[in-house]
């Protein structure tokens, strides 16, 4: 069952799931490596896990500001 996303009421699930590709795609190119590899990478990073919880306003941020937020984790 896939999750949905609330903020203030609104369903933005859709703006955060397009959010987790762009990011992805980006650090996918930065690393050279495959789209999956870069998505199973970011899934176990505490960036990705701030981009869930919606009250953090992660979600909002350009996607190459939250890359930056993943590599400095890193």
């Amino acid at each position: 069952m896939q999750t949905k996303y609330l903020y203030k009421g609104q369903d933005i699930t859709t703006d955060i799931l397009f959010k987790i590709e762009h990011i992805v795609s980006i650090i996918a190119e930065k690393e050279k490596t495959s789209f999956d590899k870069a998505y199973l990478k970011f899934l176990d990073s505490n960036t990705y896990k701030l981009l869930q919880k919606t009250n953090c306003l992660m979600w909002a941020e350009s996607a190459e500001f939250i890359v930056d937020e993943y590599y400095r984790e890193l």
